[in-house]
């Protein structure tokens, strides 16, 4: 393991970026945003297979040198029979769990357990899986990997068992799984998500209304923070974290917070409009106020930091509208 250590002001460098190269992947949700991204861009140099049930994703976000089985993660008979398996398949939102806590354990938890042990029973040992930053809470504060967490909704609680099926898989069968808590990803409507709706990300959702001269709806004052990471550098953590054959659990975030007030202003500067939001009651009964990632651990141990700042991904997000 390595790590950055500050004695006599030398720094102790981590190791460079590096990248997958001829083996064959699984991503599960794979013609999801995240996944679609993800798959895409492993396709240039290995043989990568997309599995989804079109639930929330659409085979069109996928390259033709994809290949896509349509299928659910609780299914017998999966393709598995690869080198890594990326398993970002799930319900992923509080509401979706609300509305059918059990539908969103069977996904998210059976399907979890399913998709690893199918893996390791076709000779996979190394595994990359979707957890979440919610369970930290509401925190302006740098939230490191190893402060106690909890569940306070459905998904959190799904998300938590993930992380918890795969120490006993470690554990008992030494196979390497990492969970990376992702933090806000985003990307704009032209990346993959447009197709989502209302579960598309904010930053998407708000430069679509704003150039269509819509104001944005924000809960409360407008004053919630969020560590905004775009989704070209949780692929790149994606994919160290499978190179590197990590363990354990990784925030994948940008250690910088924004908030929704800010966003909308950046939105309008880049657009050259002047739409106001429109501030609205939380409908929510549980809400995460304030996100903000400490990345030290991925970066310690595979070099990975953000390349994208929250300036130039609003840039992106943009583009398309000017």
């Amino acid at each position: 393991m390595h790590s950055l250590q500050q004695n006599d002001n030398t720094l102790a460098l981590a190791p460079a970026d590096t990248h997958m190269d001829g083996k064959r992947v699984l991503v599960t949700g794979g013609a999801g945003f995240i996944g679609s991204n993800l798959a895409n861009h492993l396709a240039a140099d290995n043989d990568v297979v997309a599995v989804d049930d079109l639930y929330l994703g659409t085979p069109e976000n996928l390259h033709d040198d994809v290949e896509f089985v349509d299928a659910s993660v609780v299914d017998d008979d999966l393709p598995t029979d690869v080198d890594v398996v990326f398993h970002l398949a799930a319900l992923s939102s509080y509401k979706m769990h609300e509305e059918d806590p059990t539908t969103g354990a069977r996904v998210n938890i059976e399907g979890f357990v399913n998709t690893v042990d199918q893996a390791r029973q076709d000779g996979c040992d190394t595994v990359v899986y979707a957890s979440t930053s919610s369970i930290y809470g509401s925190r302006t504060d740098p939230s490191p990997e190893d402060m106690a967490v909890e569940a306070r909704t459905g998904y959190e609680a799904s998300k938590l068992a993930r992380e918890r099926y795969a120490e006993y898989f470690h554990n008992h069968y030494e196979m390497n799984l990492a969970g990376m808590r992702f933090f806000s990803v985003y990307q704009g409507f032209g990346g993959n998500e447009a197709h989502k709706g209302e579960f598309a990300n904010t930053v998407a959702q708000f430069a679509e209304q704003i150039a269509n001269g819509e104001s944005p709806e924000l809960f409360g004052d407008g004053s919630q923070t969020r560590d905004f990471t775009h989704v070209d550098d949780i692929v790149r953590g994606l994919e160290l974290a499978a190179e590197n054959e990590l363990n354990g659990v990784y925030n994948l975030g940008t250690g910088e917070s924004y908030d929704f007030n800010t966003m909308v202003e950046m939105i309008n500067d880049v657009l050259g409009t002047d739409v106001e939001p429109v501030y609205i009651e939380n409908p929510f009964d549980i809400y995460v106020h304030d996100t903000m990632a400490d990345i030290g651990k991925i970066k310690a141990e595979t070099g990975w930091e953000p390349q994208i700042s929250f300036e130039e991904g609003v840039e992106r997000v943009c583009a398309p509208y000017k």
